[in-house]
This record gives C-alpha cells, sequence and structure tokens, in this order.
C-alpha cells in the first residue's frame, strides 16, 4: 500500500458496513489500487461495449483471482465465502444491470454506497500511495473517485463516487482510467 515494494505488504484497513449473524460485510478504507473497469478494448467498441456489466467486466475477474490471491494467505482466503451478488439497477436510470454473480470479492453497488454510509463525506475515500502511483487521480483535497458495480445511464457507464463522496449515477465510461478500487467482502467469523 504504501508503494516500497523493499518492507513488504501492508495489512488492508477495513470498514465493516454490515453484520448479518457470523458473518461481516467489510470495505477497504483506503482506495487501494487504480484500475479501468473495463480493461481491453475492442475494434467493435460501441457493439461490444453494449455488452458489458458487472458480471463480465475486467475488473471483476482482477478482484476474484489477482487480488484475492495478492491480497490474502490461503488461510485468510478461507474466511472469505463465496456469496451472491445482486445486479442492482440503478435507481435514476433504466440501464440493464446483467445477471448476479457469485464472487468473494466484488465492488459496493449505487444501493449498498446509499444504505452503508450515512452521506457523502462518509463515501469520501483517499487513495494508497500504491494507488496513486498505479494513476488514481488525486484531488486538491486528498481525495479520490472510486468505482461501483452499478451500471450508470448507459450500458456503457458505471456508477462511481465523486472526490467529495457524492454518487455520480450517470456514471463514467467503462475504459476510463484514474478510478480507485475499494473492495468489498463478506468474512466468516466463526
Amino acid at each position: 500500500q504504501d508503494n516500497d515494494l523493499t518492507n513488504g505488504k501492508e495489512p488492508i484497513e477495513w470498514l465493516v458496513l454490515d453484520r448479518q449473524d457470523d458473518r461481516i460485510l467489510v470495505v477497504s478504507k483506503y482506495g487501494l489500487d487504480s484500475r479501468q473497469y473495463l480493461r481491453q478494448k475492442k475494434e467493435n467498441y460501441f457493439e461490444y461495449i453494449e455488452t458489458i456489466t458487472w458480471e463480465n467486466c475486467t475488473l471483476r475477474s482482477w478482484l476474484n483471482d489477482d487480488f484475492l490471491n495478492e491480497a490474502f494467505t490461503p488461510e485468510e482466503q478461507a474466511l472469505i465465502p463465496t456469496v451472491t451478488v445482486s445486479a442492482d439497477k440503478n435507481p435514476e436510470y433504466s440501464t440493464d444491470p446483467g445477471n448476479s454473480t457469485s464472487d468473494r470479492v466484488f465492488l459496493l453497488s449505487i444501493n449498498e454506497a446509499t444504505k452503508f454510509f450515512a452521506n457523502d463525506a462518509a463515501r469520501e475515500c483517499k487513495p494508497t500511495p500504491y494507488a496513486v502511483a498505479q494513476g488514481a487521480f488525486i484531488s486538491d483535497n486528498g481525495y479520490c473517485w472510486w468505482w461501483l458495480r452499478s451500471p450508470g445511464s448507459e450500458r456503457y457507464h458505471a456508477v462511481t463516487i465523486y472526490y467529495f463522496g457524492i454518487i455520480k449515477s450517470r456514471g463514467v465510461d467503462l475504459y476510463t482510467e484514474g478510478g480507485a478500487v475499494r473492495p468489498a467482502m463478506w468474512i466468516n467469523l466463526g
């Protein structure tokens, strides 16, 4: 997280958002990395982009493969269950959110970002030095914008949280660079 690979990995700080029985829902306190929602660009851009949802975006694949394996030991991974991640619609637009998925690590939806954060200030997020080195844009106030999994006003947009914690429900283009990633997951306690 400090972008100094010589001193080893730092523990990730998590915010507890919810508790249900013997498990908790957490999201990273900081933007841990900077990635595009969709990494590869195809020739038939608009035809291709119309088929992208959380279900088949490259950010989802990265979270459940590279991130999961790099950030957690096998013992820690055993505490992270695979859960059904709902394909929540954007309440302001009728964009098709695709299908629900089965994930261990995911991004919050627009509904979850509204439910679990009391206000805009609670949604503000600072990036780690590593995220900044990977391209996370940092505003004058030291905050970054971060991705949600919900679709925006168009199929080729994903909702984001703006620097000041405001939900940008219209979203930004899936290929946009500079967005931070705040992984979320359930953790089994028992």
